[in-house]
């Protein structure tokens, strides 16, 4: 059985798209905060505890990257997507503790060919990622070029 794959076509205004779901563990926030983004908080429990966060935290930064990684595996990596130009905004409104599970949604606000780019349409999404409480830790928004499906077969 062939796999859904996602063209411009696919991606109408109200859709929503899953992302995957992400356990968080101490390890893979001190690794990142560690490379990335060394503050106490990210680096060290009691720090996280001591902090207006209440333990040991992902940075935002983490917290972005773990979306894109769960919005790949939820369903980007079965679209024609070819990249985005960028993110309109992205608000990190929770704390990601360690121990915390994510899951969330992409949902569609627009879309439209463009004009520029024969065969590829800018579809413009709200992202929320939730943790087990279903309290929303993070909300972004951003358009991704999609392929035209008739520009693939066109292409084939």
């Amino acid at each position: 059985m062939m796999e859904e794959r996602y063209f411009f076509e696919d991606f109408a205004e109200g859709r929503v798209f899953p992302l995957a779901t992400k356990r968080v563990t101490a390890e893979e926030i001190i690794e990142f905060a560690a490379e990335f983004d060394p503050q106490p908080m990210h680096l060290d429990e009691a720090a996280g505890k001591a902090s207006i966060l209440g333990g040991l935290s992902a940075s935002g930064w983490h917290t972005a990257s773990m979306f894109m990684r769960m919005m790949f595996d939820g369903w980007l990596s079965r679209s024609s997507s070819e990249g985005s130009p960028g993110i309109e905004f992205m608000q990190w409104k929770k704390p990601v503790l360690a121990g915390d599970t994510l899951s969330g949604r992409s949902k569609v606000l627009e879309s439209r060919p463009l004009r520029s780019r024969p065969g590829i349409g800018l579809v413009k999404f709200l992202h929320e990622v939730e943790n087990q409480h279903g309290e929303v830790v993070m909300r972004g928004e951003n358009p991704i070029m999609m392929r035209l499906r008739e520009a693939q077969e066109n292409a084939a």
